[in-house]
C-alpha cells in the first residue's frame, strides 16, 4: 500500500475519531486542506463516500463505518508495531553486531567492548574479527573498523588513530645477534613475516624509504597468520620482527622491546571507526560509536611519535654498546 494511502485512512479514522477534519489534520501534523485533499482522494480511490461532512459536522457513511470497522484493528496493529520500534531505537539493551580486522585490531577491541558492556549490561555485543572485507548491509553491521578509507555509500567514516608498522626486538636478541645499521643488514637476521590469513603469502615487511612506502622482502626464520603468535615470537627473543605500533607500543615503552630502524616505520594508513547514519541509530550503537571515539581517537597507547621512537632506539643501542663492551673485556 502506498505510503499516501495509509496516511488518509489513518486521517480518515482520526477524523471520525474526533468528530472534526481540522482536529484530524492537527493530530496528522497536515493542513486541513491537505487532509480534505486526502480524504476525497482515498473516496475517489474506493470509489464511494466515507464521511458525509459540512463545514461543521461530519458523519459516516454506511459503506465508511463498513471500512473503519474493518481497517481499524490493522491500524491499531500497525501503531502497535510503530511505537515497538521507537522504544527500541531508544532502548539502550539489545543485539549490538560490530566488525573489524583480526591482525591489525584484536589487542584493541576487547578493552573496549568489555568497557562498554560494563556500563551498558544489557547489550549483547556480536563482535565478528576477519582480515577480509565485507559487505556493510549483508552482514547487517552496526559498527565497524577498517584500515584506510573504504567506506560503501552512506556509510560514514572517522578516523581513530596511525597504524604504524615498527621494526623491533628485544634487547636479549640484540645482545646475541647485535643491532642491524641497515635495511639491507637486515639479511644477516632472523627475522618473522606475517602471513596473509585470506589469501595465504607472505606479506613483505613495508618501511618508508624516502618518503615512500615501499616492500621489503625478509628471508622468514618464522611465518605465521597469527599477529598475536608474531608478537610472542619476537618478545621470546629468538628473531627481529615488523610489529603493528598498537602492539609494539606498550612492550617498547616498557624496554621489552626495543624499536630499531625508526627511519623507515611506515605510517601511512590509520584506524577508521564506520557507521550509519547517527540519526536513525538506536541508543546503544550511537552509544558504542561514542565510547569508540572517545576511547580510540588519537590515543597514544596505541602509537609512538616519532621522538619516543627516536629516544627509544638511541637507548637500546646504547645499552647494546654498553653490554658489548662489558663482554668484550
Amino acid at each position: 500500500m502506498p505510503i499516501n494511502e495509509l496516511r488518509a485512512i489513518a486521517t480518515f479514522a482520526k477524523a471520525v475519531e474526533t468528530g472534526s477534519l481540522r482536529k484530524a489534520a492537527a493530530a496528522q501534523g497536515m493542513s486541513p486542506q491537505a487532509a480534505s485533499q486526502a480524504l476525497a482522494q482515498l473516496e475517489q480511490h474506493l470509489g464511494v463516500r466515507l464521511l458525509h461532512r459540512t463545514t461543521r459536522n461530519i458523519a459516516l457513511t454506511d459503506e465508511g463505518r463498513q471500512f473503519l470497522e474493518t481497517a481499524q484493528p490493522a491500524l491499531a496493529a500497525l501503531e502497535r508495531a510503530l511505537q515497538g520500534v521507537r522504544a527500541a531505537k531508544d532502548d539502550s539493551a539489545g543485539p549490538l553486531r560490530i566488525v573489524g580486522p583480526r591482525s591489525t585490531f584484536l589487542p584493541v577491541i576487547w578493552p573496549l567492548v568489555e568497557a562498554f558492556c560494563r556500563e551498558f549490561p544489557g547489550v549483547q555485543p556480536d563482535v565478528q574479527l576477519d582480515d577480509r572485507i565485507g559487505n556493510w548491509v549483508q552482514d547487517r553491521v552496526d559498527v565497524g573498523f577498517r584500515i584506510g578509507v573504504q567506506a560503501e555509500d552512506g556509510v560514514i567514516a572517522r578516523r581513530l588513530y596511525p597504524l604504524q608498522l615498527v621494526i623491533c626486538a628485544t634487547p636479549a636478541y640484540l645482545a646475541r645477534h647485535g643491532v642491524p645499521d641497515s635495511l639491507e643488514d637486515l639479511q644477516n637476521h632472523r627475522c618473522s613475516a606475517f602471513r596473509h590469513p585470506v589469501t595465504g603469502h607472505l606479506i613483505p615487511w613495508l618501511v618508508k624509504v624516502d618518503g615512500d612506502i615501499i616492500h621489503h622482502a625478509v628471508s622468514p626464520a618464522l611465518s605465521t597468520n597469527d599477529a598475536e603468535l608474531e608478537v610472542e615470537s619476537v618478545l621470546s627473543g629468538l628473531m627481529i620482527g615488523q610489529l603493528m605500533g598498537s602492539s609494539a607500543a606498550a612492550h617498547i615503552r616498557s624496554g621489552r622491546l626495543i624499536p630499531l630502524l625508526t627511519d623507515h616505520v611506515a605510517d601511512d594508513k590509520s584506524i577508521f571507526i564506520y557507521y550509519g547514519s547517527r540519526t536513525a541509530q538506536p541508543t546503544r550503537v550511537r552509544a558504542f560509536i561514542d565510547r569508540a571515539i572517545e576511547r580510540l581517537a588519537d590515543n597514544t597507547a596505541y602509537f609512538l611519535s616519532p621522538q619516543e621512537f627516536k629516544l627509544a632506539e638511541a637507548a637500546g643501542r646504547k645499552a647494546w654498546r654498553k653490554f658489548r663492551l662489558a663482554s668484550d673485556v
